[in-house]
Formats: C-alpha cells, sequence, structure tokens
C-alpha cells in the first residue's frame, strides 16, 4: 500500500526531491569535469581515464544490484530506505573529496582512478537508490509519481548547475585556469558537503512520513537468493526493453555532457562570459522541462513523451554542428554564434530532459506489473538497475568522448588558439554520428514500452481490492496528527 493516499503534500516533494542534489553534484562532476581534469590538467592519457571509468563499472555492475536488493530486505522501525540515507553520505563526502584532490604521487594511475571512481559510484548508489526507491512506496498514483520525479530532476539539475555556476565564477573562471589542479580541489570540498547536507536533509525531513516497519519482515538473505531474485526481475519484458532504450538515451547524455567542456572551448570558441552564462541557459531549459513535463505525461503518456522528445533533443542539439560544417553558421566565438546556439541549446536540453525523466519514471510502473506476476515489491532492485544503467550510460559517454578526443590528436593542456580546423572538423563529425545513432536507437525501444497508464492503473485498482481493510492505513495521517502545520501546504 501507498504510504500517502491522495495529492502529496507540496512540504513532501520539496524535501523528497532535495536529496537529488546529491546527484546532481556528482553528475555535473563525472560529465562535465573528471575526463577535462585527468586528461588536460593531470595529463593522463583520457582513453586511460575512459578505461578506467569502463572497468569500475564491471564492479558496479556485480555490486549495485544487491544494494537496491539488500534496500528491499532492510528491516527497521525506520522502515527499508532511512538507515541507508542517513549512513551513505559521509564516506561518499569523503571519497568526493579525495576524487578531485588525487592522494597520489604524481600522475594517477589506471587502478587508482579505478579505487576512487568504484568507490564514488557504489556510495552514491548506497544514497540514491533508496531515495528514489521511495517513489512507488509514497504513492502508486501515475501522474504523482511524475510530480515527485519532477522535482526530483529540478534538485538534481540545481545542485548541478549551481557547481557549474561556481565552477566558472569561483574555483576556474577563466580558461587559464580550467587547466590547473588548485581550483578542481575547492570544487571536491564543497561539492563534498552539498552532497551530505542534502541526502541527510532530505531523509531528516521526510523521516516521520517514511519511518515505519515495513508491513512484512523479509526472509534472511543469502548470495545465491538475492541473485536469483535479481534475475527474475531483470527479466521483466519491460524492464528489458527500458533498458534498452534508457541505456542508449543515457549514454547520449553522458556523451554530449562529458564532451561539453571540450566544444564549447574548442568548436564554439567561448569567452569567460559565456562560460559564465553556460549553466544559465541549462536552468532555464530545467525549469521549462518542470513546467510541461506533468501536462505532457497526461496528454501523450510516458513512452510517446519520452521518444518524441528524445528526437527533437537530437534535432536541435546537432543542428548547429551540422549547419557549422555546411559553412552556414555564424562565426565561432562571435556574439551571434553564442546567442544563437544559446536559443537552440535551451530547446535541446528542455527535450533530452523530458526525454530522461520520462523513462526514469516508467520504472516505477514496473514495480506493480512484477508485483502481479511474482506476488514480490522490489523497489530497490528494479531502481537499481535503473541506476546501474544510468551510470554504465555515463561511463559509456565518457568513453566514447575519450574514444573521440583520443582520434583527434587534442594533446593535453592545448590553449584554444591553438586547434586546427581540421581537428574541430573531426571533433564535430564525429560527435554528430555517434550522437545521432545513439538518439534513434533509444528513442525506437521507448516508444515500445508496453505499460500504459491504464493498465496501471488496473493494476493498482486491483491490488486494493485484494487489500484487507486493515492494512488500509495512511501514515501520512499520523504525520499530520503529531505536526498538522508541516503539512498544511497543497498541491
Amino acid at each position: 500500500m501507498p504510504l500517502v493516499h491522495g495529492p502529496l503534500p507540496q512540504r513532501l516533494k520539496l524535501v523528497h526531491g532535495f536529496g537529488a542534489v546529491a546527484f546532481g553534484v556528482k553528475d555535473s562532476g563525472f560529465s562535465f569535469f573528471l575526463l577535462p581534469f585527468y586528461n588536460l590538467v593531470l595529463g593522463v592519457d583520457a582513453s586511460t581515464v575512459g578505461a578506467a571509468l569502463a572497468t569500475a563499472l564491471v564492479v558496479d555492475a556485480m555490486i549495485d544490484p544487491l544494494i537496491g536488493h539488500l534496500s528491499d530486505r532492510t528491516y527497521t522501525r525506520w522502515g527499508r530506505r532511512l538507515p541507508w540515507l542517513y549512513i551513505a553520505p559521509v564516506p561518499l563526502a569523503v571519497l568526493w573529496t579525495m576524487l578531485w584532490s588525487p592522494p597520489f604521487v604524481g600522475s594517477p594511475g589506471f587502478w587508482d582512478i579505478v579505487a576512487l571512481a568504484v568507490g564514488v559510484r557504489l556510495l552514491l548508489s548506497a544514497c540514491e537508490v533508496p531515495s528514489v526507491s521511495l517513489v512507488p512506496e509514497i504513492t502508486d498514483d501515475y501522474d504523482e509519481r511524475t510530480t515527485l520525479f519532477r522535482y526530483r530532476f529540478l534538485s538534481g539539475w540545481l545542485g548541478g548547475l549551481l557547481m557549474m555556476v561556481l565552477t566558472f565564477t569561483l574555483f576556474l573562471p577563466t580558461p587559464e585556469s580550467q587547466l590547473q589542479p588548485e581550483g578542481y580541489a575547492e570544487y571536491g570540498m564543497f561539492g563534498a558537503a552539498l552532497i551530505a547536507f542534502a541526502v541527510i536533509g532530505s531523509a531528516a525531513a521526510q523521516h516521520r512520513i517514511v519511518a515505519h516497519l515495513p508491513p512484512r519482515r523479509p526472509p534472511p538473505f543469502s548470495i545465491r537468493g538475492a541473485f536469483a531474485e535479481i534475475f527474475d526481475a531483470f527479466r521483466e519484458k519491460a524492464f528489458v526493453i527500458f533498458a534498452l532504450g534508457g541505456l542508449a538515451a543515457y549514454v547520449l547524455q553522458g556523451m554530449t555532457f562529458s564532451i561539453t567542456q571540450y566544444v564549447n572551448l574548442y568548436v564554439w570558441q567561448f569567452s569567460d562570459l559565456a562560460f559564465r552564462l553556460y549553466p544559465a541557459v541549462l536552468f532555464l531549459s530545467v525549469v521549462v522541462m518542470f513546467l510541461i513535463v506533468s501536462p505532457i505525461h497526461r496528454r501523450w503518456g510516458k513512452p510517446k513523451a519520452a521518444a518524441v522528445a528524445a528526437l527533437i533533443g537530437l534535432t536541435f542539439y546537432c543542428g548547429p554542428y551540422v549547419l557549422l560544417l555546411a559553412g552556414a553558421w555564424p562565426t565561432p566565438g562571435s556574439t551571434a554564434s553564442t546567442v544563437l546556439l544559446f536559443a537552440l541549446l535551451i530547446v535541446a536540453n528542455t527535450a533530452s530532459v523530458v526525454s530522461i525523466i520520462s523513462a526514469t519514471s516508467m520504472v516505477a510502473e514496473i514495480v506493480e506489473a512484477f508485483e502481479e506476476r511474482t506476488g514480490k515489491r522490489a523497489e530497490g532492485t528494479f531502481y537499481s538497475g535503473n541506476w546501474l544503467v544510468q551510470k554504465c550510460a555515463t561511463g559509456g559517454g565518457i568513453l566514447l568522448t575519450s574514444l573521440i578526443v583520443q582520434s583527434i590528436d587534442l594533446a593535453p593542456g592545448t590553449p584554444q588558439a591553438d586547434v586546427g580546423p581540421e581537428t574541430v572538423e573531426r571533433l564535430v563529425l564525429l560527435f554528430v554520428l555517434a550522437a545521432s545513432a545513439l538518439a534513434l536507437f533509444g528513442a525506437y525501444w521507448l516508444s515500445r514500452f508496453p505499460i500504459t497508464r491504464a493498465q496501471h492503473e488496473a493494476r493498482v485498482a486491483a491490488r486494493l481490492s485484494r487489500q484487507p481493510a486493515s492494512e488500509a492505513h495512511d501514515p501520512l495521517d499520523d504525520a499530520v496528527r503529531a505536526d498538522p502545520d508541516a503539512h498544511s501546504i497543497t498541491p
């Protein structure tokens, strides 16, 4: 049964979403700054960084689903998720600081990067998987789940964009400083504090609503039983289709983000002012997403919204590069070039985030389909699978970017003015080809997701008809009685 029946209080939406700030900090760091930091600043070959992150994903592939499974099996008076959200953020903050101030003599090696990446990724899973797994527990309403994900994505982007703004105005304010290590160390320390505050603060603010003993004690944990249940969950047809489409969409996002520093610096030749304005452009696109995604879902449903938005994003992302190759684009670095690029980027990023949020929200409906087939709830297992897809995609996107950078022979620390036009042309061509293939593949599979709104609502109605009257208790009622003012705001 859901923890909250009917419309969700505004306060709950805000504090639940706030926990995703930690994901935004991590995603911004890994996607925008990690490869340039280790490649251009510390002098590690781009292919070595990409291979190290890909290796870390192999470890994730084995352990991440276990984190989700263990979250599902956690049985405390604070529920299944909160203990994870109180414990994991502290070691995560420590490792995040070390990632940007590597505790190694000389240039980090392959296994040094692997060790740091594995630690950060696994501890972030221990925060993000339990947090996002609360969504299908809090509500079973098709649209309210989208609302929670709207707030999660808004908070995640705000966290990432805050780090970008501080990076380009405080930590790395000039193209020259972006090639020095000192600013990255400050970036890491501030991000670590923000991660810990977001996760622990969100958990504490939701405590009264979600801190309840689970209705059923799970069976004893065993490695064999855990993997058997995980494999059974991941064989769910809807999850397989989601994974195919979501993987392509997330890889595209990871590649687009990780190549941003390269294209903004060497293709579009951003000035200091353009670098500072760039986060504001992304923020505007996320605000537009926040306003339009729910109406789009009500009109089209999540699968169609994900597929159409992916194609729109592809068109507006790649359009400027195609025009540049055709000689029909203003001179890079000029005001006209930057303003036009920003205008198209707003549309492109809005569409891309709508596609990603639609795909992520679809996972919540898989929970009820699996429960109908097996009689088991596995929110943590499915969202660890979704998280694994996202992390594999981020790593895959960074690996693709590293291969592109390696293929164009761009030496570490190369100044903006020293990159020739033939290098820029190869960078643009390879990016457009990879982006087009990924977007088309992702849109095809996301459009084939088999769970519609009507099917989901029928499953929820059938479950309610089988539910004993004694279980029809709303924990929010207890919280309201305990503190009426804290829950008085309505949507």
